[in-house]
């Protein structure tokens, strides 16, 4: 059974990683390792999340701001039956 690793080194973390991890340490008031530690167990999906994500996720963010005026309104156009309430089925 392989030893298991106490200590690591981590180079060229993004500064994305960077400001992450520390928010997490200043949110919760622990150390940055240890905001580390929890958000390579949560990557690694070991351990359950215990509130909610602050993200749902970022799949859709490239289409965030796309349409055109036009777009919108066709959209916007092709969506009010949505808005419509029929009466019948609240009686």
């Amino acid at each position: 059974m392989p030893k298991p690793v106490t200590h690591l080194s981590i180079r060229g973390i993004d500064p994305r990683v960077s400001a992450e991890l520390r928010r997490i340490a200043a949110e919760e008031g622990i150390s940055l390792n240890k905001a580390a530690l929890k958000l390579l167990a949560k990557g690694a999906g070991i351990t359950p999340e215990k509130r909610p994500a602050r993200t749902i996720g970022h799949d859709l963010d490239h289409l965030a701001g796309k349409w055109t005026e036009a777009e919108a309104r066709a959209f916007l156009e092709s969506i009010r039956t949505c808005e419509e309430i029929d009466e019948e089925h609240w009686k």
